[in-house]
């Protein structure tokens, strides 16, 4: 069995520790190193060939962020960011997915056991996932031309409907293609996004400023209504309800599923029950199965779904289990899904 070589970029010495023992239980993860600074990562990369880095970003003599762009240039590879809940450590996480990591994660809280259990099993995850991740940005030939945001217009026609997109790996910079290219009367969209608590909100803030249409982190019991982006809340699942003729949002905790909190699946299943054939789903790139029943679940319920395709995604795993699971009715191109929304609501 082929092992997922890690190594873990961290000034703390009992964060790396803790890491290397958690991670090391896992049977598909070896631990081949770790370093304190960018410096000595940089020697270990060299000589211990990781499949994946976890890096932090606030460390001395290099921050991760200008380490993450000299390694994208020079060396690109899967990286995990390690980030505190500053809003300060936010906005520098949200960079470093620009730049190319391939996942955020909020650092361990060393006082909390049962928090620290759930981030080690999100974790182990999402180095699986940046394993098989497809680094599309280094193969040129596999670039398409971006296409323009839809100009703003007269309201679009929206009588109740709503859009649910789900995405997991890849997909925050997956969302910067589609919304902003939606016109401000577009119906009102909910997005799960496996994203830690904070991170969410800063992620809408920088998604607001790029789009037509307003975008927010959701707070309880939100009305759904054209030209708004409805973003669940880190660390909470999201689920549409509907009270006569307004659908809104509710936040709640609750147990992880599919080993995510907030799941798709738990936002997805809410559609089919109070939407039905009144939305469209979407599920793009992304590790795991999370969505993939709780889009089986629109699709029964009349809605049309669409999922990413293949060669569009980071990583394709949970469109791949949705299609496996005959929920899905078109599979389209990242480049190609907002003109496909478009279509569908006008």
């Amino acid at each position: 069995m082929t092992k997922i070589r890690l190594l873990i970029v961290d000034d703390s010495a009992v964060v790396r520790s803790l890491l290397t023992r958690e991670l090391s239980k896992d049977p598909a993860i070896e631990v081949v190193g770790s370093a304190p600074d960018p410096y000595i990562a940089r020697e270990k990369i060299v000589h211990l060939s990781p499949d994946v880095i976890t890096l932090d970003v606030e460390m001395p003599r290099m921050d991760g962020i200008t380490f993450l762009e000299h390694l994208m240039a020079h060396h690109p590879m899967p990286v995990i960011i390690l980030s505190s809940l500053t809003p300060a450590g936010c906005q520098t996480a949200l960079r470093a997915l620009e730049l190319g990591a391939i996942e955020v994660m909020q650092k361990p809280e060393l006082d909390v056991s049962y928090k620290l259990q759930e981030m080690i099993v999100q974790l182990v995850d999402k180095i699986k996932a940046a394993y098989v991740a497809r680094y599309q940005f280094a193969d040129p030939k596999l670039q398409r031309e971006k296409p323009r945001s839809t100009p703003m217009t007269a309201m679009i026609r929206t009588t109740d409907k709503i859009i649910a997109i789900g995405a997991s790996t890849g997909g925050t910079e997956a969302l910067r293609e589609i919304i902003p290219i939606l016109p401000a009367g577009f119906p009102g969209v909910v997005i799960t996004q496996h994203m830690p608590e904070r991170f969410t909100e800063s992620f809408a803030n920088s998604l607001n400023q790029q789009s037509q249409m307003e975008v927010r982190e959701a707070a309880d019991n939100d009305t759904i209504h054209p030209g708004l982006v409805l973003i669940a809340r880190g660390n909470y699942h999201m689920v549409v309800r509907r009270s006569g003729a307004r659908y809104y949002v509710q936040l709640k905790q609750g147990p992880l599923v599919c080993h995510q909190r907030p799941s798709v699946d738990v936002l997805f299943e809410s559609v089919a029950k109070y939407v039905g054939a009144n939305a469209v789903g979407v599920i793009l790139t992304g590790m795991g199965n999370d969505g993939a029943q709780g889009m089986r679940a629109m699709r029964e319920a009349g809605a049309y779904t669409i999922s990413q395709s293949e060669e569009s995604c980071v990583v394709y795993g949970m469109p791949k289990e949705a299609v496996k699971a005959d929920a899905v009715e078109k599979v389209a191109h990242l480049d190609d899904i907002p003109a496909e929304l478009v279509r569908l609501v006008t």
